[in-house]
């Protein structure tokens, strides 16, 4: 044995030599844990598992001299004769019913997947009419319709509205959110389930990813795999995934169960700017740059000089030695000579552009002449 070992302070070096190293092994155990992972109930959805879009026409009653004003909406007495009708009430004709109580409305609702007939659901109301407000309004009994024209649920209930409204004699009124829709709790009970077949009878079944994307799929099919430790699982293009499940119900559902709750981390999206043309929304993701470029809108000139830097982290700190490019930019009103350099992040223009006071439309053409130039390295897609 040395007599360095037998010195004190080489067993304290020695024990944080072996902290150090732990600490590192630490770090590139949690570097090499898959980032922003997803389950599988998040990223895609089985085939035929959906929602189903109900519809209906009816009135609704009870309010307070704010309803449809019916020389204007004559549907609504129209809709009221009829039903009294079928109630055993007969209206005379001609009889002009001069209505403030009552609106006509649509009720939409929508059908979750596997719902039994019995279920409740919720329903929205909303004034087809001229009705002021539907506040404190009751729901007679409705028909919901699915596309194919059937029944599928009954609506019937208490409007719930939200906000406040009021007016005074001489004119002045003030109003707190939309007063001429509404919404029901469990206010429609399903009367016929639409026919879902989970899977085909060999036990097939297809996954589909709610973003179309190559590696996301490639990725979910090797999480699959190996997950069972056997091939049940084959992409079939960028978007559905076939799968070989059980062909018992009750094993299927377990197989459903255990592919939801796999995690997976989705492929990076690519580089995309959406522009808002109406509302003048400019939305763009991390991943869009801009390549060499000179820039100049109406007096404006901008510049942009990107230098790269290394950053170093200090010793046993588990950090790893980066380049971290520093972009300046600066904005002139005068015209002048123009020269950027390639390597800027676009973030960076559109925080000096705003600062500067650009509106959102000069911004949108900005970016516009950017990608007709061949700058912007993203996809630009107005909507």
């Amino acid at each position: 044995m040395s007599l360095l070992s037998e010195l004190p302070g080489y067993r304290l070096m020695r024990r944080l030599c072996r902290v150090a190293a732990a600490l590192l092994c630490l770090s590139a155990l949690l570097g090499a844990l898959p980032a922003q992972a997803e389950t599988i109930r998040e990223l895609a959805s089985f085939a035929g598992v959906r929602d189903n879009q109900l519809v209906g026409y009816g009135l609704v009653v009870g309010l307070d001299n704010s309803g449809d004003q019916t020389t204007q909406a004559p549907f609504t007495t129209q809709s009221l004769a009829n039903m009294l009708s079928q109630l055993g009430v007969t209206v005379p004709p001609g009889t002009n019913m001069q209505l403030r109580n009552v609106a006509a409305v649509m009720v939409t609702a929508e059908l979750p997947p596997f719902a039994r007939p019995g279920q409740r659901i919720d329903v929205v109301v909303s004034s087809i009419g001229n009705a002021r407000s539907l506040r404190n309004g009751t729901l007679l009994m409705t028909p919901l319709k699915g596309v194919d024209g059937e029944i599928y649920a009954i609506a019937q209930g208490n409007l719930l509205v939200g906000g406040a409204a009021a007016a005074a004699a001489g004119g002045s009124s003030v109003q707190v959110n939309h007063q001429a829709s509404g919404r029901i709790a469990r206010g429609a009970t399903v009367e016929r389930e639409v026919a879902l077949a989970l899977g085909g009878d060999d036990g097939r079944l297809e996954l589909e990813l709610r973003e179309a994307d190559f590696g996301t799929a490639q990725r979910v099919v090797n999480a699959i795999n190996i997950e069972f430790r056997r091939v049940v699982a084959s992409a079939r293009n960028s978007r559905v995934i076939a799968l070989e499940g059980p062909l018992e119900d009750d094993d299927r559902v377990r197989f459903i169960a255990r592919i939801e709750s796999l995690r997976v981390t989705p492929g990076d999206a690519p580089a995309r700017v959406v522009i808002n043309s109406r509302t003048g929304s400019v939305v763009m993701n991390r991943a869009v740059t801009l390549g060499r470029a000179a820039v100049a809108h109406g007096n404006l000139s901008i510049v942009i000089d990107t230098e790269n830097r290394v950053s170093q982290p200090p010793p046993f700190s588990g950090g790893q030695t980066v380049v971290v490019p520093d972009s300046k930019i600066s904005i002139e009103q005068q015209p002048g000579t123009l020269r950027l350099v390639e390597g800027a992040e676009l973030g960076e223009v559109v925080r000096a552009l705003n600062a500067l006071g650009v509106n959102a439309q000069d911004l949108m053409s900005i970016l516009e002449a950017l990608k007709a130039a061949g700058a912007l390295r993203a996809e630009l897609e107005v909507i």
